[in-house]
């Protein structure tokens, strides 16, 4: 009989099903355990949370709930612990997004190297299945790997200098957002999950190459895509798109450093909803999921799916166009008010200040994310199904055992591979799984 597809489990991959149950599967609770456990004690010290130092009297545990100014309300309900060996000082978001990063980086630095112990060291039948499916199918992962674990190794490096990035998105300051400092909080838990979330697609679509999806193996096998000139575009446009989505849809929380959003106007949440968060989040989709974007984007064709269409397309042209003056005061966003605002137009126009930001910074944001993201959630829109050749020819294909009925009334088993589409995005309803 045939075997039943690989696909992604969306509930489950937003809990790292797949991570986690590795790490269970490979007795390695423990490493990540140690190492998240690393991770936080070094970052404490390292961010001034933790200072060990010898004191002169007794342990005292103070809750600190308000600074009196009413500045840094993001740091309160604080916890304050003076004793002999030193001091521990617990803020109130910065504490959380520690907590969230170590658990993050733990789970992905156990994985990493885990995945890489096995690579060096294959059991026969690894070997064997490797060279069945190709030498660049069996480095994949490796490389894959490699890299989500300098992302979560550094995750504190990167989240620091992605601020100045979603500075120049946004077109707020650098230091307007360091000083706002539960935002670099908040950059650290996006860097690790995008890190974890490519880390549990690895898993889920390779695992079987390495012998880690149990019976994933009976199943099929997973064939890479030829490293030919589409495939280059492809994965070229997918971190395009991914890298833009992500500073886009941080560069909301950016903005709340200036304007504040319990007072913010019916134009500033148009501008946070529609244009960030809705063309920030169908660029990440189909940078993470081609297929699943694709069927997304040919059913907004469809029926009620029309009104998700123009929603898509109203918040990618709104960004691409022009804004009349009273419009772009009271908040919304556009390519083209910005680009009078750089030529010194004046706000009657409808030009849009564009801040500290200029030069070649300014074209590369206008370019990554006003031309690509928008652009490309219009055309997707649009003409769904050329848009997204580029980024299928990306995605790898499934093959299963099929049985081949002979006239003889005799079965013989058969490889039938499977489109993208069987190793793409899977959401498990109540019955059971779906396939697209």
């Amino acid at each position: 009989m045939s075997g039943s597809p690989a696909g992604i489990d969306l509930r489950g991959a937003l809990y790292f099903g797949e991570v986690r149950s590795f790490l269970r599967r490979s007795h390695a609770l423990g490493l990540a355990t140690f190492l998240a456990v690393l991770y936080a004690l070094g970052s404490m010290l390292y961010g001034g949370m933790l200072t060990l130092a010898p004191l002169r009297g007794g342990t005292s545990i103070e809750i600190l709930t308000g600074s009196g100014t009413g500045q840094g309300w993001w740091n309160y309900p604080g916890l304050l612990v003076v004793a002999p060996w030193g001091i521990v000082a617990l803020p109130f978001v910065a504490t959380l997004a520690m907590i969230a990063v170590a658990i993050g980086v733990g789970l992905g630095m156990a994985v990493a190297v885990l995945l890489i112990v096995r690579l060096l060291r294959p059991t026969p039948q690894e070997v064997a299945r490797s060279k069945a499916v190709g030498a660049i199918t069996g480095l994949t992962p490796a490389m894959i790997s490699l890299v989500t674990l300098g992302s979560c190794c550094t995750t504190t490096a990167v989240a620091t200098g992605g601020i100045g990035l979603i500075a120049q998105a946004s077109g707020s300051s650098t230091s307007s957002l360091l000083l706002n400092n539960w935002y670099l909080g908040v950059a650290q838990v996006a860097v690790v999950w995008a890190a974890l979330f490519g880390q549990e697609l690895l898993l889920t679509v390779y695992g079987g190459l390495l012998g880690l999806g149990g019976d994933r193996g009976s199943r099929g096998r997973v064939v890479a895509p030829p490293a030919d000139r589409r495939w280059a575009l492809g994965a070229t446009l997918r971190a395009a798109l991914a890298v833009g989505g992500l500073l886009w849809s941080l560069s909301m929380f950016a903005e709340w450093t200036v304007h504040d959003p319990l007072t913010a106007g019916a134009g500033w949440w148009f501008r946070w909803i529609v244009e960030h968060q809705v063309v920030a989040g169908f660029a990440l989709a189909a940078a993470f999921f081609p297929e699943g974007a694709r069927q997304f984007a040919v059913a907004l064709h469809r029926g009620w799916g029309r009104v998700g269409g123009v929603v898509i397309a109203g918040a990618a042209l709104s960004l691409l166009l022009w804004w009349p003056a009273p419009l772009a005061s009271a908040g919304l966003d556009s390519l083209g008010g910005e680009i009078l605002g750089a030529l010194g137009a004046p706000t009657a126009w409808g030009a849009i200040p564009v801040g500290a930001v200029g030069g070649p910074a300014l074209l590369a944001r206008w370019g990554l994310e006003y031309v690509l993201t928008a652009g490309f959630a219009l055309a997707a829109v649009v003409r769904p199904e050329i848009v997204f050749r580029p980024l299928l020819a990306t995605v790898a294909r499934f093959e299963r055992p099929a049985l081949d009925t002979t006239d003889s009334g005799a079965a013989t088993a058969s490889r039938t591979p499977r489109s993208a589409a069987a190793v793409e995005l899977r959401v498990a309803g109540s019955a059971g799984p779906e396939t697209p």
